[in-house]
């Protein structure tokens, strides 16, 4: 990196250094207004910082608008940040009236460098790194955004904290930039449209396992038979595995030992159960049913399994974060040598899928983990071939250390929608751990036995949750050939109505989905109403257009299109549906 980018936005380690300061500077700004404030930890996150409090004030919009303006004079006083290490004896003694920082002390190795920051009046227990100076920190670029409990640790049976969330950025320019790309994400909230729109629900009744309303039904099944029309042609086979499956199979799998909090459990007839947290298991027992030689391979099976997780109530978010979901996997199983190819084509299958809707993707290669099963020789034979692979095809990827499956390294692509936001989607796993434990076999060209290799690999990662990026991504306007009312033909007078009913029977055939609207509403108004469902295509149909045959046409985006013959507008939306375009 050049020397002028080193202490840019751009560089993510000067970023959360001038983030981690700037909690520092709230720290020390609540310290002076509220001096019986205790500070348990104050981290850089992606998008700011937060600090965890216990004080006897409760926080509120009015304080934060006070500690904000105490940070901009400590911004002015350009306090330097000075580092200095004490030895535990010395580090207890110093923080003996802050509690939580003393109980993190003594969580430290024994080797631990116990390091602290000073600025001014103010030292906080911290490994850094820091910007020199809180000159450094631009005061009008701060922003404290709100307050939400925290158990300390993430331990429900200790005390809840005041958690105090912040962002910050060199300029007031970047930071009303960032505000406003955070309104209109909010108008774009997948939780609102879906309500809006008639997509789906949450009820209480099923906290994270969501409804979905006969219009989201639509849009699920456009994007199912998208997703099985691209398999076919790339070669994939489709099944269909068992919902709950017995606990010697999940043992067998290695999930009954690594990943048992997140599964659903049941006993039938005396015996374990698990319902499946993935499909893979199921997908191991469907090749192992048959005799396989290595003609049969690569063998690619796609799955589109319903599959159940526990997750914390706290962590649920709307689809993004359900207890049960559509994974739409795939296996391939094959050998050694066909590795390589097989996640090229993986990747070309993704590069075509993504750029259909318009979200451009970073790679990120996770490695070896330290609850890993196999060896690391294999681990690293098979993180080199996946890093080969990605170079053979001109892509960048950035490594995440020790994020992989228990079971193997893999590629995870991050989606990038339409407000710069990054959504984890697609992954690809080399795995040569499972076909080991289910003794997988193939019959090679000499004769003997072998055995595969496979990937694990999902492109929408979760119907659900990719939903809701779409959602998000398109502002619930979706794209013609996805949208769940296509064409709404809106009749001016009721005795306009039959030749609407006649002009929606003639789409259907054409098989797009339309809609009436035969309300005795103004015209303006039912335009209104379907902008606001944000229907493509509005007709509009009046004594003018009963007597000439005609529709008067209306688009969601280009506005007033004029008069069409039905047949000619038919035929225009048809193909905008076949080419599937933006």
């Amino acid at each position: 990196m050049a020397a002028n980018e080193l202490y840019t936005f751009e560089n993510k380690e000067y970023r959360d250094s001038y983030r981690h300061t700037t909690s520092h500077i709230m720290a020390q700004a609540i310290k002076r207004l509220y001096p019986n404030t205790k500070f348990a930890i104050g981290p850089a996150i992606e998008d700011g910082f937060y600090y965890d409090l216990d004080s006897d004030v409760t926080f509120t919009p009015e304080h934060l608008a006070d500690i904000e303006a105490e940070m901009r004079k400590i911004c002015k006083e350009k306090l330097k940040l000075e580092r200095f290490e004490l030895s535990r004896e010395e580090a207890l003694e110093f923080m003996k009236d802050e509690p939580y920082k003393v109980e993190l002390i003594n969580d430290l190795p024994e080797d631990a460098v116990i390091s602290f920051y000073r600025q001014g009046e103010f030292t906080d227990l911290c490994a850094g790194p820091h910007v020199d100076s809180t000159g450094r920190i631009k005061g009008n670029g701060i922003k404290l955004m709100n307050v939400t409990g925290a158990y300390w640790r993430g331990d429900s049976s200790r005390k809840m904290l005041q958690r105090i969330y912040g962002t910050c950025f060199p300029s007031k320019t970047e930071l009303d930039a960032y505000l406003t790309r955070l309104e209109e994400a909010k108008k774009r909230d997948h939780r609102k449209l879906g309500r809006e729109l008639g997509l789906y629900m949450l009820q209480d009744e099923g906290p994270g396992f969501p409804f979905f309303l006969p219009k989201g039904m639509v849009l699920k099944n456009t994007l199912i038979d998208y997703w099985r029309e691209v398999h076919k042609r790339y070669g994939y086979v489709e099944i269909s595995t068992p919902m709950i499956l017995n606990r010697q199979l999940w043992e067998r799998s290695g999930h009954w030992f690594h990943y048992k909090e997140n599964m659903y459990t049941t006993v039938i007839d005396e015996e374990d159960f698990a319902i499946k947290p993935m499909n893979c298991p199921g997908g191991m027992l469907v090749y192992k049913s048959e005799p396989h030689s290595y003609r049969d391979l690569p063998m690619r099976v796609g799955e589109l399994g319903l599959v159940h997780r526990h997750e914390l109530s706290g962590a649920l978010h709307g689809l993004f974060r359900v207890r049960c979901f559509t994974q739409d996997d795939a296996h391939i199983f094959m050998t050694r040598e066909q590795m390589k190819d097989e996640i090229k084509g993986v990747v070309r299958l993704f590069d075509e899928v993504y750029s259909l809707f318009g979200l451009p993707y970073q790679i990120e290669l996770s490695t070896m983990p330290e609850d890993h099963i196999g060896t690391i020789e294999e681990w690293e034979e098979n993180q080199n071939i996946l890093k080969d692979a990605i170079r053979e095809m001109g892509k960048d990827y950035v490594i995440n250390e020790g994020d992989g499956a228990f079971y193997g390294p893999k590629l995870d692509f991050h989606l990038e929608d339409s407000l710069g936001r990054t959504w984890q989607c697609g992954t690809v796993q080399l795995d040569s751990q499972l076909p080991e434990r289910f003794e997988l076999e193939y019959t090679g060209a000499d004769g003997e036995k072998h055995r595969p290799v496979m990937i694990h690999r999902v492109v929408f990662g979760s119907i659900e949750r990719f939903i809701g990026v779409i959602t998000e991504h398109f502002a619930g306007a979706f794209p013609t050939w996805l949208a769940p009312v296509q064409v709404k033909v809106l009749p001016i007078t009721d005795r306009c109505q039959d030749y609407a009913e006649q002009v929606a029977q003639q789409l259907d055939a054409r098989g797009i989905r339309v809609e009436t609207d035969l309300r005795s509403e103004k015209i303006g108004y039912k335009i209104r109403e379907a902008q606001l469902q944000k229907v493509p295509y509005m007709l509009v149909v009046g004594d003018k257009e009963v007597e000439a045959g005609t529709v008067a046409v209306r688009s969601r985006s280009d506005g007033d299109l004029g008069a069409m013959a039905l047949a000619d507008f038919a035929e225009r939306v048809a193909e905008e549906i076949e080419s599937k375009a933006r």
